[in-house]
């Protein structure tokens, strides 16, 4: 398939669940089980275009990190089981790993909550030239800190802050940031995987029933689940309140694995396709110099 093709088809694929303007974003119109109409008979073919687009990435991420120039942040959120580490790890499995970098944050450590909610984020973002992957990131300081408030008082804020303006503030420090991101050459893109509770449950109970996967169950994860109402307020306001053009996210539904890793593969090619990316032109004088060199060389 040509790049030209590639391009064309990722970008079909991706506009159907890129959002670039919160005020009319409803949640409830996303379904987690969409796979656009593609039965789950196609599963193989599904497959081998992954397997396309894995190395059209491939392709695109040796020009970007050849030119230098753009940054990509990639940030995934999602609830647990919602399939954060597949998706990361197949679309990105062609990637060579000297211009990837991957991070997942867990529990702010003491260190980090001396700092402001951004800090541990920041000191990671990607050089110029590579692609960087946040597993969780910033966001969660407007979803689980705010699912869970009484986890602002480990973050040690001057309680004249603590108002009822903190979740618009912090949207209005993220879009700011980003902003901020896009004009200095750091292209950030944003995913949901959209899970349904029905789906949650029944990944949660094949953790616990295949031995294999034991090791992934966790009961806080299951503690969660009683809060999925206030989740998914907090998800949906959180995508309303900061989905900019610049900076858009992708409600990928998450219940078909094979489906969700084709749309995030989509999306990150659209991405970087739309940089122009190119490998660095060699002018007259290098050009000679090659020459020479190859003459020298050929004499040996």
């Amino acid at each position: 398939m040509k790049t030209k093709e590639i391009i064309r088809k990722a970008q079909k694929f991706a506009d159907s669940f890129r959002v670039t303007g919160g005020k009319k974003f409803r949640l409830k119109d996303f379904d987690p089980a969409n796979t656009l109409g593609i039965k789950s008979e196609f599963k193989p073919r599904a497959k081998e275009a992954l397997a396309v687009g894995v190395q059209a990435l491939a392709d695109f991420q040796d020009k970007l990190y050849a030119q230098d120039k753009w940054a990509v942040l990639l940030i995934f959120q999602a609830m647990d089981a919602a399939g954060k580490d597949s998706a990361i790890k197949h679309v990105m499995s062609g990637v060579n790993p000297q211009g990837c970098d991957v991070h997942s944050f867990k529990t702010p450590s003491a260190e980090e909550l001396d700092h402001d909610y951004l800090w541990r984020c920041m000191k990671v973002l990607p050089n110029r030239g590579h692609i960087g992957i946040f597993n969780r990131s910033y966001y969660e300081e407007t979803l689980v800190v705010r699912v869970h408030p009484d986890l602002l008082e480990k973050q040690k804020l001057p309680e004249p802050l603590i108002t009822k303006k903190i979740w618009a503030q912090r949207f209005e420090d993220i879009r700011h940031f980003e902003q901020y991101l896009a004009n200095n050459g750091v292209v950030v893109r944003k995913f949901f995987l959209h899970v349904s509770k029905k789906e949650q449950k029944r990944r949660f109970l094949e953790r616990i029933e295949n031995a294999d996967k034991n090791w992934k169950f966790s009961a806080s994860d299951t503690a969660e689940r009683g809060h999925w109402d206030e989740y998914m307020a907090a998800y949906e306001d959180m995508i309303r309140n900061t989905a900019t053009e610049e900076s858009p996210w992708y409600v990928v539904p998450a219940d078909n694995k094979w489906f969700t890793r084709v749309i995030v593969a989509a999306a990150v090619i659209e991405t970087l396709a739309s940089l122009g990316l190119h490998y660095p032109e060699v002018g007259e004088e290098q050009r000679q110099q090659l020459a020479a060199t190859k003459a020298r060389l050929l004499k040996k």
